[in-house]
């Protein structure tokens, strides 16, 4: 099996993705990102010339995007209606950090 990537390439990449791996996990990594690779040799193999690039695997699908259209929206006591809690015009909910109580 050649080598293509390298303990060091596997080093870098953990640091890289902060991922905490220790020598022997480094080692077994080393190992096993070679094998898949090498596995997927055989598709190189392939005579692809003239065959156009595929970037969307259902082809021809775009978005369909509206025109933004300028419409009325809530107003604010329109907003606030069904708010359990409200103060000065916003919502009063309750905290998630800190004291308690609500903000």
């Amino acid at each position: 099996m050649s080598q293509h990537v390298s303990e060091q390439d596997v080093r870098d990449i953990a640091v890289y993705t902060r991922i905490g791996l220790t020598e022997e996990e480094v080692a077994q990594m080393t190992v096993d990102l070679n094998g898949i690779i090498e596995s997927l040799k055989p598709i190189t193999e392939y005579d692809l010339e003239g065959v156009e690039p595929t970037f969307h695997p259902i082809g021809d699908l775009s978005n369909i995007m509206r025109d933004d259209a300028e419409q009325e929206s809530f107003t604010q006591e329109t907003a606030l209606e069904n708010a359990p809690k409200q103060q000065d015009g916003c919502f009063l909910i309750p905290s998630i950090l800190g004291e308690g109580g609500d903000r």
